[in-house]
């Protein structure tokens, strides 16, 4: 099981608007902002829920190539409103909300590219 991911971003105020607006729906909030000057050099931000934080973007090189992320969703209203908010703040669109069949019947998921250019996933496996 993983406890939590983190990675560097090119502009930890962008990423922050944008995470902060795609991730609400989910339930998922910021948590936790770490200064340069507590960890001798990065800055990091913690979103999260029910009191942890598991997801971290935070200032450093850039990584090469694409990261993709997925979030659970409590259901498919979840899916549409994080793909909306997701796009309203600058991600584009990767895959509008719908079944994705070819992973199991009732996999309900949406994607999008955030400003670094990684995938960023909400999907919901109920019905």
């Amino acid at each position: 099981m993983i406890d939590h991911v983190g990675f560097p971003v090119a502009d930890i105020g962008r990423s922050k608007a944008f995470y902060e607006a795609a991730l609400n729906p989910l339930g998922i909030t910021l948590m936790v902002e770490v200064t340069p000057e507590q960890t001798g050099g990065e800055a990091h931000l913690g979103f999260g829920a029910a009191g942890k934080a598991f997801f971290w973007v935070g200032t450093g090189d850039a990584l090469e190539g694409v990261l993709h992320v997925a979030f659970t969703a409590k259901d498919r209203a979840a899916v549409d409103a994080f793909h909306a908010a997701a796009l309203s703040a600058g991600g584009k669109d990767n895959g509008a909300p719908g079944i994705r069949a070819h992973y199991h019947p009732n996999y309900y998921g949406a994607f999008v590219v955030d400003p670094d250019g990684h995938n960023v996933e909400a999907v919901c496996h109920g019905g």
